[in-house]
């Protein structure tokens, strides 16, 4: 019998793997997250996460922690103007929160929930076998030896799990660069959507007073040589030079870039080996899908994970967070991409952004498309037989009563398990084989569209099963099994 360090190890103590350990924690899974920086990083490029990533953070009650979470109701994409609000929870994103806020929220909620965080520790060697994983690192101890039963590796586009586990990582070499500094002193005119200038592009956010992110493409030269450096004084050039603004009284606070790789892995999961984030996936940061699509793949894969671990999984249900998640995050590589022609192309694109601005003005339908795209508010699953709306698709939040007291859905996940909205009276007897895995919510309201009978809701949100007033409801313990697994006497 295998004697386990810790259920699961994770590799990265960023965004996603301490989103991650957080949905295991949920489901009464022991985590230890590894990660080779000693501290947390205090500067970072993202800042913020997408309308899709806002409902996740809801769902598990943790909008809270984030203060006032103001969102940007209109954005672009690839530089055509385009209001995020024209779906249901449309927008561009939460303003202003750096990914160095995000990790100290979701690591302190994780650490509440009883996950372990190692820092310091770098990877060096993975041996996976078929009943368990065995990961050699190095530590502030020395070398040392750690057994689980997964690893799931949340360490970056350069991953050693990834490297280690020798999953493939194709896609295509940078051809352009972006680059950033956060400066503070000095008062620049906001530029929130980036603009383009002659010789390239240039974006300021405001992210405090007399404080400012700025981002630019500079034309003259797309792509720095990967040995040199970058330094404030090229950005402080590049900057005046493109933007005609003067940054001689400003204090550097942090320069970075990143470039327009996109590489995505062959596959999500190989035996007890799993990647997720960046180490799935990268692509150039466009419209906040990049952190955002790691806290993604983290909330479809907690709980699956989490049921393989405890023996509950049915059959192939892990295999689904690969055919899940793959799609979508090609997805983002192909817009990504897209938006990239589109904003930094130069002239030679100008009558492609002038027929995108034509579609977009006059087609609701491609708005909705192009946002429903970027903000992954659009994801639908294959989840089972069905033509009801709501299957496979995301369950926007709605007030509803239970026992004469108002609540919400998103209230009702904080948990991390299944629910079922069962608004007949009659469903629950059918679940109680599932009542270790599964919250049945008697419902005496629902604020809703779409008139239901029930629903069955995954821990991530999406719609499993769903049935209208006096349909058949005889496929319910289908999907229950399904996705929950065999029932409990």
């Amino acid at each position: 019998m295998n004697s386990f360090d810790t259920d699961v190890l994770i590799v990265g103590a960023g965004p996603t793997g301490l989103m991650l350990a957080g949905e295991l924690r949920l489901n009464g899974v022991s985590v230890t997250v590894l990660d080779k920086l000693s501290e947390p990083m205090q500067f970072s490029r993202a800042l913020g996460f997408s309308a899709r990533t806002i409902e996740e953070f809801a769902q598990r009650g943790l909008t809270a922690r984030f203060g006032e979470v103001q969102v940007i109701p209109a954005g672009h994409f690839g530089g055509v103007p385009l209001d995020y609000q024209v779906i249901e929870g449309g927008s561009y994103g939460a303003r202003g929160i750096p990914q160095s806020r995000t990790e100290a929220v979701l690591g302190g909620w994780a650490a509440e929930l009883g996950a372990q965080v190692r820092r310091g520790v770098k990877a060096t060697g993975l041996e996976a076998g078929p009943d368990a994983v065995r990961l050699k690192a190095v530590g502030p101890e020395g070398e040392l030896e750690l057994t689980a039963q997964y690893v799931v590796g949340c360490d970056g586009a350069r991953s050693v799990v990834r490297t280690l586990a020798g999953i493939g990582y194709p896609g295509t070499d940078p051809a352009i660069e972006l680059r950033f500094a956060d400066v503070e002193g000095v008062r620049l005119r906001p530029r929130l959507s980036g603009e383009a200038v002659p010789g390239g592009m240039v974006m300021v956010i405001p992210i405090g007073p007399e404080r400012s992110r700025i981002i630019y493409f500079d034309a003259a030269e797309p792509l720095r040589p990967a040995e040199r450096a970058i330094t404030f004084d090229e950005v402080r050039e590049a900057f005046e030079r493109l933007s005609g603004e003067d940054l001689s009284g400003a204090r550097p606070l942090w320069v970075s870039s990143t470039t327009d790789a996109s590489r995505q892995a062959t596959t999500y999961r190989q035996g007890r080996i799993l990647l997720a984030g960046d180490a799935a996936h990268t692509h150039l940061p466009i419209g906040a899908q990049g952190m955002s699509a790691g806290i993604q793949d983290a909330v479809n894969l907690g709980w699956k994970l989490a049921l393989e671990v405890k023996g509950r999984a049915p059959q192939a249900l892990l295999d689904t967070y690969h055919s899940e998640r793959h799609p979508v995050g090609a997805r983002i590589l192909t817009n990504t991409l897209a938006q990239r022609l589109l904003y930094l192309g130069g002239d030679e694109t100008a009558p492609l952004r002038e027929v995108l601005a034509e579609l977009v003005g006059s087609h609701e339908a491609v708005r909705r498309h192009l946002v429903g795209m970027v903000t992954g508010l659009d994801i639908r699953h294959e989840v089972g037989e069905g033509d009801h709306p709501l299957l496979g698709r995301r369950l926007p939040d709605r007030e509803l009563v239970v026992d004469g007291e108002k609540t919400t859905v998103f209230t009702l996940l904080h948990a991390g398990r299944a629910v079922l909205l069962d608004l007949t009276g009659d469903l629950g007897r059918a679940a109680a084989g599932w009542a270790d895995r599964l919250d049945v919510v008697a419902v005496e309201r629902l604020d809703h569209d779409v008139p239901l009978a029930g629903l069955l809701v995954r821990p991530d949100g999406y719609v499993a099963w769903a049935a209208a007033p006096g349909e058949n409801t005889a496929g319910l313990t289908d999907a229950l099994a399904r996705w929950l697994g065999p029932a409990t006497r």
